[in-house]
């Protein structure tokens, strides 16, 4: 961790309570996932509802997007965290409120034809949709100040150290909620999360920010660029489709491994599985992003899909908990390599005052794949397993290998060499080593 050395003890104290307040957000979003499956489930809830009450998240995310991420551009890094670290103290306070609700239940008829309506059950979704709100506000702002901050040779190192953030609260959260609904009920891991998220906007509200917003130079009259124009640019397309790809797999994984784990009859704190990814997750990010500052970004990207198309994989074979923790260790190494290293790449790829535009229609795809996984893998669910989901979403990830190795660069030469770690990266702003 050399790299901090080279700063000034305002700049690190900074950095530190950046990382606080990222810990409190990733610990408070986290800890609702062993929790959440199963207090749907309680109302009643078949397998595709509880997707889409899980998936309204996502829909949450995409909503809120354009706007934050232009937002984080014209107006600041700052107020876009302290957005995103709010709806995390806020969401859970909403999940307990609906816990205490009695049965809305009614029935719409037409005709020969009726559906019954479960009003706890919209309600879920509307506090699901705002939950996202979270994410579409925080990851956005907070990789692009770090961004700001780094010198562009050592931008992997940095970015690797600062999300850190993710493994670790990914692993104190599952593990901190599954431990309180087993030892109280869903209450008291709600209120728990809440609390989390409270402390995260007190670290926020200290966060001082380097990037200074400029106004945007256009002739008078002219249009203003279009947020969803760029998505089309070849630099934002091909990691967009990519991470639509791995958002399935996350969002099968985030939505249905309580549910798994119970119909396969195997004995497992769910939690352990969410904290053993984490902790591979933590391990990965120690290397990889100070490696990629000399050997490039493309070679830990492809090796990052290689092993969510085998992690997937695994959990779908998975018969015993030995089994499913090997799987969550794999998937932690995976998000531990892919998640940063696209970050890193977009961040090369991107000039500061179109940044925090260029992360957020980037993570469009990641969101849309969420926001797919639930509904369309809780529907196949219900006509075959929850085990399947797993095997279908190892397929999507080996697809997302493909397209990576064959359209990350301006044709299949350059892609296949910037892929392999053989080429630079002909999108990047900054073409030096490396890169």
């Amino acid at each position: 961790m050399r790299v901090f050395a080279s700063f000034d003890s305002a700049l690190r104290w900074n950095l530190g309570i950046l990382f606080a307040a990222g810990l409190c957000f990733w610990a408070g979003l986290a800890g609702l996932l062993p929790t959440l499956p199963l207090f749907i489930e309680t109302l009643g809830a078949t397998g595709s509802q509880i997707g889409i009450v899980m998936a309204s998240f996502a829909f949450g995310l995409l909503v809120a997007r354009p706007w934050l991420s232009r937002l984080a551009d014209e107006q600041g890094r700052k107020l876009v965290l302290m957005i995103g670290i709010v709806a995390i103290a806020i969401a859970p306070f909403l999940y307990l409120f609906a816990l205490y609700l009695p049965p809305l239940e009614w029935q719409l008829s037409w005709g020969d034809r009726s559906l019954d309506v479960n009003g706890v059950l919209l309600l879920l979704m509307a506090f699901r949709a705002f939950h996202g709100l979270s994410i579409a506000a925080f990851v956005v702002a907070y990789s692009a100040l770090i961004i700001d901050i780094s010198p562009p040779a050592n931008r992997g190192e940095l970015i690797g150290y600062m999300s850190l953030v993710n493994p670790i609260g990914m692993a104190l959260g599952p593990a901190l909620g599954g431990f309180l609904l087993e030892w109280n009920d869903f209450s008291v891991a709600f209120i728990a999360m809440g609390i989390l998220g409270i402390m995260g906007v007190l670290c926020i509200s200290q966060v001082k920010e380097s990037y200074t917003p400029t106004m945007e130079r256009r002739l008078p009259g002219a249009p203003r660029p279009q947020f969803w124009s760029l998505l089309l640019t070849p630099r934002v397309r091909t990691p967009a489709f990519m991470l639509l790809l791995v958002g399935l797999a996350f969002g099968t994984l985030s939505t249905f491994i309580p549910l798994f784990v119970r119909e396969a009859g195997i004995d497992l704190n769910v939690g352990l599985i969410y904290s053993t990814s984490a902790i591979a997750s933590f391990g990965i990010r120690l290397m990889v992003g100070r490696a990629s500052d000399r050997l490039g970004r493309g070679r830990f990207i492809t090796a990052g899909l290689l092993l969510y198309t085998l992690s997937m994989l695994t959990f779908w074979q998975a018969e015993s908990a030995q089994v499913l923790l090997l799987a969550g260790l794999i998937q932690g190494a995976a998000a531990g390599t892919f998640i940063p290293m696209v970050a890193a790449m977009m961040g090369d790829r991107s000039a500061a005052h179109e940044r925090g535009k260029v992360f957020g229609l980037v993570m469009v795809g990641f969101d849309v794949g969420i926001a797919f996984a639930g509904p369309v893998f809780g529907t196949f669910a219900d006509f075959v397993s929850y085990r399947g989901c797993f095997g279908l979403s190892g397929l999507m990830t080996l697809l997302g290998l493909l397209v990576f190795i064959t359209t990350s660069s301006k044709d299949l030469d350059h892609s296949l060499r910037f892929s392999l770690g053989q080429g630079r990266d002909l999108y990047a702003v900054d073409l030096s080593p490396g890169k």
